[in-house]
Protein backbone atom coordinates (compact mmCIF):
# COMPACT_ATOMS: atom_id res chain seq x y z
CA UNK A 1 0.00 0.00 0.00
CA UNK A 2 1.24 3.50 -1.03
CA UNK A 3 0.54 5.75 2.33
CA UNK A 4 2.30 9.69 2.19
CA UNK A 5 1.14 10.21 5.30
CA UNK A 6 -1.37 8.92 8.28
CA UNK A 7 -3.58 11.66 7.35
CA UNK A 8 -4.39 10.09 4.58
CA UNK A 9 -4.41 6.42 5.62
CA UNK A 10 -8.21 5.52 6.25
CA UNK A 11 -9.14 7.84 3.16
CA UNK A 12 -7.10 5.93 1.31
CA UNK A 13 -8.52 2.10 2.66
CA UNK A 14 -11.75 3.55 2.41
CA UNK A 15 -11.56 4.41 -1.41
CA UNK A 16 -10.16 0.41 -1.94
CA UNK A 17 -12.10 -1.62 0.74
CA UNK A 18 -15.23 0.59 1.50
CA UNK A 19 -18.08 -1.97 2.65
CA UNK A 20 -15.48 -4.33 4.06
CA UNK A 21 -15.10 -4.45 8.06
CA UNK A 22 -12.23 -2.32 9.34
CA UNK A 23 -13.34 -2.50 13.29
CA UNK A 24 -15.37 -5.37 14.74
CA UNK A 25 -16.52 -4.44 19.19
CA UNK A 26 -18.74 -5.07 21.41
CA UNK A 27 -21.33 -3.05 23.33
CA UNK A 28 -20.45 -3.80 27.35
CA UNK A 29 -22.75 -7.20 28.20
CA UNK A 30 -23.54 -8.10 24.26
CA UNK A 31 -23.47 -10.87 22.84
CA UNK A 32 -22.72 -9.92 19.13
CA UNK A 33 -19.79 -8.21 17.69
CA UNK A 34 -21.08 -4.81 15.87
CA UNK A 35 -19.45 -3.50 12.70
CA UNK A 36 -17.61 -0.36 11.84
CA UNK A 37 -17.23 -0.90 7.84
CA UNK A 38 -14.21 1.15 5.84
CA UNK A 39 -16.68 3.95 4.54
CA UNK A 40 -18.22 4.16 8.34
CA UNK A 41 -14.35 4.66 9.71
CA UNK A 42 -13.71 7.22 7.29
CA UNK A 43 -17.11 9.42 8.08
CA UNK A 44 -16.74 9.08 11.36
CA UNK A 45 -13.13 10.32 11.36
CA UNK A 46 -13.63 13.33 9.13
CA UNK A 47 -16.72 14.15 11.08
CA UNK A 48 -14.50 14.11 14.29
CA UNK A 49 -11.73 15.82 12.42
CA UNK A 50 -14.04 18.93 11.25
CA UNK A 51 -15.45 18.76 15.46
CA UNK A 52 -11.84 18.82 16.91
CA UNK A 53 -11.25 21.73 14.44
CA UNK A 54 -14.07 23.56 15.48
CA UNK A 55 -13.37 23.64 18.98
CA UNK A 56 -10.17 25.28 17.81
CA UNK A 57 -7.40 22.08 17.73
CA UNK A 58 -5.45 22.14 14.60
CA UNK A 59 -2.15 21.88 13.95
CA UNK A 60 0.86 20.75 16.66
CA UNK A 61 -2.49 20.86 19.02
CA UNK A 62 -2.46 18.24 21.40
CA UNK A 63 -5.60 15.75 22.43
CA UNK A 64 -4.89 12.82 24.40
CA UNK A 65 -7.09 9.48 24.94
CA UNK A 66 -7.66 7.97 28.61
CA UNK A 67 -9.53 4.47 27.70
CA UNK A 68 -9.68 1.16 27.88
CA UNK A 69 -9.67 -0.16 24.63
CA UNK A 70 -12.55 1.07 22.38
CA UNK A 71 -12.69 1.47 18.42
CA UNK A 72 -13.63 4.98 19.50
CA UNK A 73 -10.01 5.65 20.08
CA UNK A 74 -9.38 4.66 16.97
CA UNK A 75 -11.47 7.41 14.79
CA UNK A 76 -9.57 10.33 17.68
CA UNK A 77 -6.11 9.02 16.31
CA UNK A 78 -7.28 9.54 12.44
CA UNK A 79 -9.05 12.66 13.32
CA UNK A 80 -6.21 14.35 15.11
CA UNK A 81 -3.72 13.35 12.18
CA UNK A 82 -6.19 14.59 9.56
CA UNK A 83 -5.80 18.55 10.96
CA UNK A 84 -2.52 17.51 12.13
CA UNK A 85 -2.52 17.40 15.67
CA UNK A 86 -0.82 14.90 18.10
CA UNK A 87 -2.15 12.77 20.39
CA UNK A 88 -0.94 11.78 23.99
CA UNK A 89 -2.07 8.29 24.77
CA UNK A 90 -2.34 7.34 28.63
CA UNK A 91 -3.27 3.91 30.13
CA UNK A 92 -6.86 3.69 31.07
CA UNK A 93 -5.38 2.38 34.63
CA UNK A 94 -3.62 5.59 34.94
CA UNK A 95 -3.57 7.52 38.48
CA UNK A 96 -4.33 11.30 38.65
CA UNK A 97 -0.86 12.23 39.30
CA UNK A 98 0.49 10.02 36.25
CA UNK A 99 -2.44 11.82 34.21
CA UNK A 100 -1.72 15.34 35.08
CA UNK A 101 1.72 15.10 34.70
CA UNK A 102 1.59 14.26 31.21
CA UNK A 103 -1.13 16.95 30.12
CA UNK A 104 0.58 19.39 31.82
CA UNK A 105 4.12 18.92 30.20
CA UNK A 106 2.07 17.89 26.55
CA UNK A 107 -0.42 21.05 26.76
CA UNK A 108 -3.04 19.09 26.39
CA UNK A 109 -6.64 20.72 25.82
CA UNK A 110 -9.05 18.20 24.79
CA UNK A 111 -9.25 14.46 26.35
CA UNK A 112 -10.74 11.92 25.46
CA UNK A 113 -12.14 9.25 28.47
CA UNK A 114 -13.94 5.97 28.22
CA UNK A 115 -15.56 5.40 31.45
CA UNK A 116 -16.65 6.68 34.76
CA UNK A 117 -13.52 6.16 36.47
CA UNK A 118 -11.54 7.92 33.68
CA UNK A 119 -13.89 11.11 33.35
CA UNK A 120 -13.27 11.37 37.27
CA UNK A 121 -9.90 11.81 36.56
CA UNK A 122 -10.37 13.95 34.03
CA UNK A 123 -12.92 16.21 36.51
CA UNK A 124 -10.39 16.58 38.85
CA UNK A 125 -7.71 18.04 36.23
CA UNK A 126 -9.87 20.36 34.96
CA UNK A 127 -10.33 22.00 38.46
CA UNK A 128 -6.63 21.96 38.64
CA UNK A 129 -5.16 22.71 35.50
CA UNK A 130 -5.03 25.56 33.46
CA UNK A 131 -4.56 23.79 30.16
CA UNK A 132 -7.41 21.20 29.91
CA UNK A 133 -10.33 22.60 28.19
CA UNK A 134 -12.80 20.12 27.13
CA UNK A 135 -13.57 16.34 28.32
CA UNK A 136 -15.44 13.97 25.50
CA UNK A 137 -16.51 11.06 26.77
CA UNK A 138 -17.29 7.60 24.77
CA UNK A 139 -19.69 5.89 27.43
CA UNK A 140 -23.18 7.47 27.55
CA UNK A 141 -23.71 5.77 30.79
CA UNK A 142 -21.22 7.63 32.48
CA UNK A 143 -22.76 11.00 34.38
CA UNK A 144 -21.52 13.90 33.43
CA UNK A 145 -21.12 17.12 35.13
CA UNK A 146 -23.13 19.92 34.71
CA UNK A 147 -20.69 22.60 35.67
CA UNK A 148 -17.72 21.01 33.36
CA UNK A 149 -16.83 21.34 29.60
CA UNK A 150 -17.52 18.02 28.69
CA UNK A 151 -19.68 16.25 26.26
CA UNK A 152 -20.41 12.73 25.28
CA UNK A 153 -18.82 11.91 22.19
CA UNK A 154 -21.38 10.77 20.17
CA UNK A 155 -22.86 14.64 20.77
CA UNK A 156 -19.34 15.57 19.21
CA UNK A 157 -19.37 13.50 16.24
CA UNK A 158 -22.93 14.29 15.55
CA UNK A 159 -21.71 18.37 15.10
CA UNK A 160 -18.98 17.48 13.05
CA UNK A 161 -21.58 15.36 10.29
CA UNK A 162 -23.20 18.83 10.45
CA UNK A 163 -19.81 21.14 10.18
CA UNK A 164 -19.09 23.51 7.59
CA UNK A 165 -14.97 22.94 7.84
CA UNK A 166 -14.72 20.55 5.63
CA UNK A 167 -12.60 22.49 3.02
CA UNK A 168 -10.44 23.39 5.89
CA UNK A 169 -9.95 19.91 7.07
CA UNK A 170 -9.13 18.87 3.75
CA UNK A 171 -6.49 21.99 3.13
CA UNK A 172 -4.40 20.64 6.12
CA UNK A 173 -4.80 16.57 5.19
CA UNK A 174 -3.30 17.62 2.22
CA UNK A 175 0.02 19.86 3.43
CA UNK A 176 0.65 17.15 5.82
CA UNK A 177 4.13 16.35 6.69
CA UNK A 178 6.17 13.00 7.08
CA UNK A 179 8.11 15.47 9.39
CA UNK A 180 5.36 16.37 11.56
CA UNK A 181 5.16 14.98 15.12
CA UNK A 182 1.89 12.09 15.07
CA UNK A 183 1.75 11.18 19.02
CA UNK A 184 3.92 11.83 22.11
CA UNK A 185 4.00 8.44 24.42
CA UNK A 186 5.08 8.21 27.88
CA UNK A 187 7.19 5.65 29.22
CA UNK A 188 5.94 4.18 32.16
CA UNK A 189 9.39 3.55 33.06
CA UNK A 190 10.96 1.49 36.04
CA UNK A 191 12.94 4.78 37.93
CA UNK A 192 12.10 8.08 37.65
CA UNK A 193 9.49 10.57 35.98
CA UNK A 194 8.02 9.39 31.97
CA UNK A 195 9.69 10.95 29.27
CA UNK A 196 7.38 11.98 26.45
CA UNK A 197 8.68 9.69 23.29
CA UNK A 198 8.16 11.64 20.31
CA UNK A 199 6.80 10.14 17.61
CA UNK A 200 6.56 11.44 14.08
CA UNK A 201 4.57 10.23 10.82
CA UNK A 202 7.76 9.22 9.01
CA UNK A 203 8.54 7.28 11.88
CA UNK A 204 4.84 5.08 12.06
CA UNK A 205 5.45 5.19 8.06
CA UNK A 206 9.32 3.63 8.26
CA UNK A 207 7.77 1.00 10.69
CA UNK A 208 4.72 0.18 8.61
CA UNK A 209 6.70 -0.31 5.53
CA UNK A 210 9.72 -2.62 7.80
CA UNK A 211 6.95 -4.83 9.02
CA UNK A 212 5.21 -4.93 5.91
CA UNK A 213 9.27 -6.51 3.88
CA UNK A 214 9.52 -8.84 7.15
CA UNK A 215 5.54 -9.84 7.57
CA UNK A 216 5.28 -11.18 4.27
CA UNK A 217 2.55 -13.90 5.26
CA UNK A 218 0.17 -11.26 6.58
CA UNK A 219 -2.35 -10.35 4.47
CA UNK A 220 -5.61 -8.53 4.31
CA UNK A 221 -7.38 -12.35 4.94
CA UNK A 222 -6.16 -11.93 8.19
CA UNK A 223 -8.15 -11.10 11.13
CA UNK A 224 -6.69 -9.48 14.69
CA UNK A 225 -7.74 -9.46 18.03
CA UNK A 226 -6.47 -6.23 20.35
CA UNK A 227 -6.59 -6.82 23.88
CA UNK A 228 -2.99 -5.26 25.08
CA UNK A 229 -3.43 -1.60 25.82
CA UNK A 230 -3.86 0.93 22.78
CA UNK A 231 -1.83 3.18 24.21
CA UNK A 232 1.34 0.51 24.31
CA UNK A 233 3.49 1.22 21.57
CA UNK A 234 3.50 -2.27 20.24
CA UNK A 235 -0.49 -2.59 20.18
CA UNK A 236 -0.32 0.80 18.62
CA UNK A 237 1.74 0.09 15.79
CA UNK A 238 0.53 -3.49 15.64
CA UNK A 239 -3.19 -2.36 15.14
CA UNK A 240 -1.64 0.56 12.86
CA UNK A 241 -0.20 -2.00 10.86
CA UNK A 242 -3.53 -3.97 10.66
CA UNK A 243 -4.77 -0.68 8.92
CA UNK A 244 -2.04 -0.41 6.52
CA UNK A 245 -2.75 -4.11 5.55
CA UNK A 246 -6.75 -3.85 5.90
CA UNK A 247 -7.00 -5.80 8.01
CA UNK A 248 -9.91 -6.31 10.71
CA UNK A 249 -9.52 -6.36 13.52
CA UNK A 250 -11.39 -7.28 16.71
CA UNK A 251 -12.00 -4.91 19.52
CA UNK A 252 -11.46 -6.45 23.11
CA UNK A 253 -12.67 -4.28 25.82
CA UNK A 254 -11.91 -6.42 28.95
CA UNK A 255 -8.27 -8.34 29.32
CA UNK A 256 -10.18 -10.58 31.65
CA UNK A 257 -12.15 -11.61 28.50
CA UNK A 258 -9.28 -12.19 26.04
CA UNK A 259 -9.40 -16.32 26.16
CA UNK A 260 -13.19 -16.29 25.75
CA UNK A 261 -12.78 -13.55 22.72
CA UNK A 262 -10.11 -15.92 21.35
CA UNK A 263 -11.70 -19.11 21.35
CA UNK A 264 -15.26 -17.03 20.14
CA UNK A 265 -12.73 -15.08 16.89
CA UNK A 266 -10.59 -17.33 16.05
CA UNK A 267 -7.49 -14.92 14.80
CA UNK A 268 -5.03 -15.35 12.59
CA UNK A 269 -2.57 -13.22 14.06
CA UNK A 270 -2.43 -11.06 17.54
CA UNK A 271 0.09 -9.14 19.33
CA UNK A 272 0.84 -10.38 23.04
CA UNK A 273 3.56 -9.88 26.22
CA UNK A 274 5.01 -12.99 27.01
CA UNK A 275 3.30 -12.33 30.60
CA UNK A 276 0.11 -14.19 28.42
CA UNK A 277 2.00 -17.12 27.25
CA UNK A 278 3.70 -18.23 30.61
CA UNK A 279 -0.10 -18.15 32.14
CA UNK A 280 -1.10 -20.41 28.92
CA UNK A 281 1.47 -22.16 29.35
CA UNK A 282 1.33 -23.11 32.94
CA UNK A 283 -2.61 -23.52 31.99
CA UNK A 284 -1.62 -26.39 29.71
CA UNK A 285 1.15 -28.21 32.07
CA UNK A 286 -1.43 -28.24 34.97
CA UNK A 287 -4.06 -29.82 32.69
CA UNK A 288 -1.07 -32.61 31.44
CA UNK A 289 -0.33 -33.32 34.79
CA UNK A 290 -3.73 -34.09 36.11
CA UNK A 291 -3.65 -37.12 33.21
CA UNK A 292 -3.09 -40.60 33.60
CA UNK A 293 -0.02 -42.02 32.75
CA UNK A 294 -0.68 -43.39 29.34
CA UNK A 295 -2.22 -39.49 28.25
CA UNK A 296 1.37 -38.33 29.56
CA UNK A 297 2.89 -40.97 27.66
CA UNK A 298 1.67 -39.92 24.70
CA UNK A 299 1.76 -36.46 24.76
CA UNK A 300 5.63 -36.58 25.54
CA UNK A 301 5.69 -38.29 22.63
CA UNK A 302 3.32 -36.23 20.31
CA UNK A 303 5.90 -33.14 21.70
CA UNK A 304 9.13 -34.75 20.52
CA UNK A 305 7.82 -35.20 17.37
CA UNK A 306 6.27 -31.70 16.96
CA UNK A 307 9.85 -30.42 17.96
CA UNK A 308 11.49 -32.21 15.61
CA UNK A 309 9.25 -31.44 12.77
CA UNK A 310 8.88 -27.82 13.11
CA UNK A 311 12.44 -27.10 15.18
CA UNK A 312 14.72 -29.31 13.74
CA UNK A 313 13.50 -29.34 10.16
CA UNK A 314 10.74 -26.64 9.49
CA UNK A 315 12.13 -24.22 11.42
CA UNK A 316 16.18 -25.02 9.13
CA UNK A 317 14.40 -25.89 5.97
CA UNK A 318 14.88 -29.48 6.18
CA UNK A 319 13.04 -31.73 4.19
CA UNK A 320 10.90 -34.03 6.59
CA UNK A 321 10.86 -37.67 6.10
CA UNK A 322 7.82 -39.61 5.23
CA UNK A 323 7.59 -40.99 9.22
CA UNK A 324 8.17 -37.57 10.52
CA UNK A 325 5.46 -36.73 8.09
CA UNK A 326 2.50 -39.23 9.10
CA UNK A 327 3.76 -39.11 12.81
CA UNK A 328 3.40 -35.21 12.80
CA UNK A 329 -0.15 -35.54 11.29
CA UNK A 330 -0.77 -38.15 14.14
CA UNK A 331 0.05 -35.97 16.79
CA UNK A 332 -1.60 -32.54 15.07
CA UNK A 333 -4.89 -34.37 15.04
CA UNK A 334 -4.66 -36.22 18.14
CA UNK A 335 -3.27 -33.77 20.21
CA UNK A 336 -1.95 -30.23 19.06
CA UNK A 337 -5.07 -29.47 17.17
CA UNK A 338 -6.91 -29.87 20.40
CA UNK A 339 -5.32 -27.87 22.35
CA UNK A 340 -5.28 -25.21 19.87
CA UNK A 341 -8.39 -25.39 19.30
CA UNK A 342 -9.32 -24.87 23.11
CA UNK A 343 -7.19 -21.87 23.20
CA UNK A 344 -9.05 -20.65 20.24
CA UNK A 345 -5.65 -20.60 17.82
CA UNK A 346 -6.50 -23.36 15.35
CA UNK A 347 -6.12 -20.89 12.62
CA UNK A 348 -2.97 -18.60 13.93
CA UNK A 349 -1.03 -17.33 11.39
CA UNK A 350 1.74 -15.42 13.25
CA UNK A 351 1.75 -14.50 17.12
CA UNK A 352 3.75 -11.56 17.94
CA UNK A 353 5.20 -10.92 21.15
CA UNK A 354 7.66 -8.89 23.09
CA UNK A 355 7.68 -6.40 25.44
CA UNK A 356 9.98 -8.83 27.98
CA UNK A 357 12.39 -11.70 28.46
CA UNK A 358 10.45 -15.04 27.74
CA UNK A 359 11.74 -18.45 28.58
CA UNK A 360 13.61 -20.40 25.94
CA UNK A 361 11.34 -23.46 27.10
CA UNK A 362 8.15 -22.12 26.66
CA UNK A 363 9.20 -20.81 23.37
CA UNK A 364 10.08 -23.67 22.62
CA UNK A 365 7.27 -25.51 23.73
CA UNK A 366 4.38 -23.50 21.31
CA UNK A 367 6.67 -23.58 18.58
CA UNK A 368 6.73 -27.56 18.64
CA UNK A 369 2.73 -27.84 18.97
CA UNK A 370 2.42 -25.58 16.35
CA UNK A 371 1.50 -22.63 17.96
CA UNK A 372 3.84 -19.82 15.83
CA UNK A 373 5.03 -17.27 18.11
CA UNK A 374 6.74 -14.25 16.24
CA UNK A 375 9.22 -13.62 19.63
CA UNK A 376 10.80 -10.23 18.93
CA UNK A 377 12.12 -7.00 20.82
CA UNK A 378 11.69 -3.10 20.66
CA UNK A 379 10.95 0.04 22.36
CA UNK A 380 8.96 2.82 22.62
CA UNK A 381 11.69 4.70 21.13
CA UNK A 382 11.98 2.42 18.08
CA UNK A 383 8.94 2.70 17.46
CA UNK A 384 8.08 -0.82 18.68
CA UNK A 385 9.99 -3.46 16.47
CA UNK A 386 13.96 -3.56 16.37
CA UNK A 387 14.33 -7.20 15.81
CA UNK A 388 12.17 -10.16 15.66
CA UNK A 389 12.39 -13.77 14.60
CA UNK A 390 11.98 -14.33 10.55
CA UNK A 391 10.09 -17.13 9.30
CA UNK A 392 13.30 -19.78 8.65
CA UNK A 393 16.02 -19.82 10.79
CA UNK A 394 14.90 -17.84 13.42
CA UNK A 395 17.52 -19.05 16.50
CA UNK A 396 15.53 -19.33 20.38
CA UNK A 397 17.32 -17.67 22.65
CA UNK A 398 17.41 -14.73 20.39
CA UNK A 399 15.02 -11.94 19.88
CA UNK A 400 15.40 -12.78 16.46
CA UNK A 401 17.36 -10.72 13.40
CA UNK A 402 17.23 -6.92 12.69
CA UNK A 403 14.12 -5.89 10.90
CA UNK A 404 15.25 -4.43 7.30
CA UNK A 405 16.85 -0.99 7.10
CA UNK A 406 17.58 -0.58 11.03
CA UNK A 407 21.26 -0.27 11.62
CA UNK A 408 22.01 -2.34 15.30
CA UNK A 409 24.95 -2.29 16.68
CA UNK A 410 26.98 -3.25 20.04
CA UNK A 411 28.54 -0.33 21.72
CA UNK A 412 30.36 0.69 25.15
CA UNK A 413 29.21 -1.91 28.18
CA UNK A 414 28.08 -4.27 25.27
CA UNK A 415 24.93 -1.59 24.70
CA UNK A 416 22.55 -2.39 22.08
CA UNK A 417 22.88 0.50 19.81
CA UNK A 418 19.97 1.43 16.93
CA UNK A 419 19.87 3.81 14.15
CA UNK A 420 17.01 3.96 11.37
CA UNK A 421 13.98 5.72 10.22
CA UNK A 422 11.70 4.51 12.90
CA UNK A 423 13.71 5.50 15.75
CA UNK A 424 12.28 8.56 17.45
CA UNK A 425 14.25 12.07 17.25
CA UNK A 426 13.95 12.60 20.87
CA UNK A 427 11.91 12.91 24.25
CA UNK A 428 9.44 16.01 24.37
CA UNK A 429 10.16 19.06 26.63
CA UNK A 430 13.75 17.29 27.73
CA UNK A 431 16.66 18.35 25.46
CA UNK A 432 18.99 17.11 28.00
CA UNK A 433 17.51 13.81 28.45
CA UNK A 434 17.67 13.69 24.67
CA UNK A 435 21.49 14.62 24.49
CA UNK A 436 21.50 11.73 27.07
CA UNK A 437 19.85 9.20 24.80
CA UNK A 438 21.84 9.06 21.60
CA UNK A 439 26.07 8.45 20.64
CA UNK A 440 28.18 11.43 18.64
CA UNK A 441 27.02 9.64 15.56
CA UNK A 442 23.17 9.41 15.96
CA UNK A 443 22.71 5.84 17.48
CA UNK A 444 19.97 5.46 19.71
CA UNK A 445 21.47 3.62 23.28
CA UNK A 446 18.52 1.31 24.44
CA UNK A 447 19.63 0.72 27.92
CA UNK A 448 19.96 -2.88 27.07
CA UNK A 449 22.84 -5.01 27.11
CA UNK A 450 23.15 -7.70 24.46
CA UNK A 451 25.73 -8.82 21.37
CA UNK A 452 25.02 -10.04 17.47
CA UNK A 453 25.67 -13.37 16.78
CA UNK A 454 25.24 -13.92 12.93
CA UNK A 455 22.63 -11.56 12.62
CA UNK A 456 20.80 -12.43 15.77
CA UNK A 457 20.32 -10.28 18.99
CA UNK A 458 20.92 -11.95 22.04
CA UNK A 459 19.85 -9.86 24.93
CA UNK A 460 21.92 -10.03 28.05
CA UNK A 461 19.89 -7.77 30.45
CA UNK A 462 18.57 -4.43 31.10
CA UNK A 463 22.41 -2.35 31.59
CA UNK A 464 20.49 -0.64 34.97
CA UNK A 465 18.94 -3.46 36.34
CA UNK A 466 22.37 -5.38 36.39
CA UNK A 467 23.22 -5.18 40.16
CA UNK A 468 26.65 -6.37 41.80
CA UNK A 469 27.15 -8.36 44.90
CA UNK A 470 28.80 -7.28 47.68
CA UNK A 471 31.41 -10.09 46.61
CA UNK A 472 32.27 -8.10 43.15
CA UNK A 473 29.65 -10.83 40.97
CA UNK A 474 27.68 -8.85 38.27
CA UNK A 475 23.78 -10.44 38.14
CA UNK A 476 21.58 -10.22 35.43
CA UNK A 477 18.56 -10.70 37.37
CA UNK A 478 15.90 -10.94 34.38
CA UNK A 479 17.54 -13.89 33.34
CA UNK A 480 17.24 -15.14 36.65
CA UNK A 481 14.02 -14.12 36.87
CA UNK A 482 13.09 -16.05 33.67
CA UNK A 483 14.20 -19.24 34.41
CA UNK A 484 11.89 -19.92 37.73
CA UNK A 485 9.18 -18.19 36.52
CA UNK A 486 8.86 -20.67 34.35
CA UNK A 487 7.76 -22.93 36.25
CA UNK A 488 4.57 -23.95 36.66
CA UNK A 489 4.37 -23.70 40.59
CA UNK A 490 5.91 -19.98 40.30
CA UNK A 491 3.49 -17.04 39.29
CA UNK A 492 6.09 -14.18 39.63
CA UNK A 493 9.22 -13.61 41.12
CA UNK A 494 11.77 -10.95 42.00
CA UNK A 495 15.90 -11.41 42.74
CA UNK A 496 17.43 -9.45 45.32
CA UNK A 497 20.91 -9.16 45.72
CA UNK A 498 22.20 -5.78 45.00
CA UNK A 499 25.41 -5.41 47.58
CA UNK A 500 24.65 -7.98 49.12
CA UNK A 501 26.65 -11.03 49.65
CA UNK A 502 24.37 -13.56 47.87
CA UNK A 503 21.11 -13.67 46.17
CA UNK A 504 17.72 -14.19 47.45
CA UNK A 505 14.08 -14.60 45.65
CA UNK A 506 10.89 -13.32 46.59
CA UNK A 507 8.59 -15.29 44.87
CA UNK A 508 4.64 -15.22 44.44
CA UNK A 509 3.37 -18.84 44.05
CA UNK A 510 0.48 -19.91 41.60
CA UNK A 511 -2.05 -20.20 44.49
CA UNK A 512 -4.55 -22.74 43.11
CA UNK A 513 -1.35 -24.94 42.61
CA UNK A 514 -0.37 -24.10 46.05
CA UNK A 515 -3.89 -25.00 47.27
CA UNK A 516 -3.31 -28.32 45.39
CA UNK A 517 -0.03 -29.27 47.31
CA UNK A 518 -1.26 -28.53 50.68
CA UNK A 519 -4.30 -30.78 49.93
CA UNK A 520 -1.51 -33.46 48.74
CA UNK A 521 0.49 -32.96 52.13
CA UNK A 522 -2.09 -32.81 54.44
CA UNK A 523 -0.69 -28.97 55.59
CA UNK A 524 -3.89 -27.33 57.67
CA UNK A 525 -4.22 -23.65 56.88
CA UNK A 526 -6.91 -20.67 57.16
CA UNK A 527 -5.95 -18.19 54.75
CA UNK A 528 -2.91 -17.99 52.05
CA UNK A 529 -0.96 -15.98 54.54
CA UNK A 530 -0.36 -18.95 56.99
CA UNK A 531 0.25 -21.09 54.11
CA UNK A 532 3.48 -19.49 52.65
CA UNK A 533 5.19 -19.59 55.73
CA UNK A 534 4.49 -23.07 56.47
CA UNK A 535 7.93 -24.81 56.74
CA UNK A 536 6.75 -27.93 54.10
CA UNK A 537 5.56 -25.61 51.74
CA UNK A 538 9.11 -23.35 52.12
CA UNK A 539 11.00 -26.11 51.71
CA UNK A 540 9.10 -27.59 48.74
CA UNK A 541 9.49 -24.46 46.94
CA UNK A 542 13.03 -24.24 47.59
CA UNK A 543 13.24 -27.91 45.68
CA UNK A 544 11.94 -26.40 43.02
CA UNK A 545 13.96 -23.61 42.71
CA UNK A 546 17.32 -25.84 42.89
CA UNK A 547 16.58 -27.66 40.03
CA UNK A 548 15.37 -24.62 37.53
CA UNK A 549 18.70 -22.84 38.83
CA UNK A 550 20.88 -26.50 38.74
CA UNK A 551 22.74 -24.75 35.21
CA UNK A 552 23.35 -21.48 36.93
CA UNK A 553 26.99 -19.90 38.37
CA UNK A 554 27.27 -20.68 41.85
CA UNK A 555 27.24 -16.54 42.81
CA UNK A 556 24.16 -16.47 40.62
CA UNK A 557 22.05 -18.93 42.33
CA UNK A 558 19.53 -18.11 44.87
CA UNK A 559 20.53 -19.20 48.39
CA UNK A 560 17.42 -17.63 50.24
CA UNK A 561 13.62 -17.33 49.18
CA UNK A 562 10.37 -15.92 50.99
CA UNK A 563 7.04 -16.43 49.58
CA UNK A 564 4.51 -13.90 49.44
CA UNK A 565 0.79 -14.39 49.61
CA UNK A 566 -0.30 -11.42 47.27
CA UNK A 567 1.28 -10.75 43.55
CA UNK A 568 2.87 -7.90 42.03
CA UNK A 569 0.56 -5.52 40.93
CA UNK A 570 0.28 -2.20 39.22
CA UNK A 571 -2.37 -0.58 41.03
CA UNK A 572 -0.01 -1.34 43.94
CA UNK A 573 3.02 0.70 42.07
CA UNK A 574 5.10 -2.89 42.02
CA UNK A 575 4.56 -3.20 38.20
CA UNK A 576 4.77 -0.88 35.43
CA UNK A 577 1.47 -0.88 32.74
CA UNK A 578 3.45 -2.72 30.74
CA UNK A 579 4.36 -5.47 33.86
CA UNK A 580 7.94 -4.61 34.43
CA UNK A 581 9.25 -4.81 37.95
CA UNK A 582 9.62 -1.37 39.97
CA UNK A 583 12.64 -3.24 41.36
CA UNK A 584 12.77 0.27 43.97
CA UNK A 585 9.14 -0.46 45.15
CA UNK A 586 9.56 -3.76 45.61
CA UNK A 587 12.70 -3.78 47.74
CA UNK A 588 11.59 -0.83 50.15
CA UNK A 589 7.75 -2.60 50.44
CA UNK A 590 9.43 -5.90 51.13
CA UNK A 591 12.62 -4.65 53.08
CA UNK A 592 11.59 -6.77 56.59
CA UNK A 593 11.14 -9.45 54.54
CA UNK A 594 14.40 -8.87 52.97
CA UNK A 595 16.08 -8.25 56.26
CA UNK A 596 14.81 -11.26 57.60
CA UNK A 597 16.41 -13.34 54.93
CA UNK A 598 19.95 -11.87 54.98
CA UNK A 599 19.78 -11.59 58.61
CA UNK A 600 21.89 -14.46 59.26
Amino acid sequence: MKCPHFAQLVPIQAAKLENSNAIRFKKSGAKFWEVITWAEFADSVDALAKALYDLGVSQEHKVSILAPNMPESFIVDFAAFSIGAITVPLYASSSLSQVKYAIEDASVSVIFVGEQVQYDIACELMSSTNVLKHIVVYNEKVRLRSELNSVYFSSLLHKGEHSDSGTEVEKIRAIASEDSIASIVYTSGTTGKPKGVIITHKNLLASMRIHDMRLTSVSGEDRSVSFLPMNHIFERCWCYFCFYKGIEIYVNKNTGDILSTLKEVRPTIFCAVPRFWEKVYNSIQHNIESKGAVAKGVFVWALAVGRSYHLEHKRLRVKSDLLLKISYQIANRFVFSKIKKNLGLGNANILPTAGAAMSNEIIEFFRSIGVPILFGYGLTETTATVACYEKYGYVIGSVGSPMPSLQVMIGEENEILVKGDTVSSGYYNQPEATKEAFTEDGFFRTGDSGELVNNHINLTERIKDLFKTSNGSYIAPQQIEMKLAADKYIDQVVIIGDNFNFVTAIIFPNLELLKDVAEKKGIKYTWIDELVVKSDIVQFYYQRVNVLQKDLASFEQVKKISLIPKGFTFDSGELTNTYKLRRAVIAQKYRSLIDKMYAS
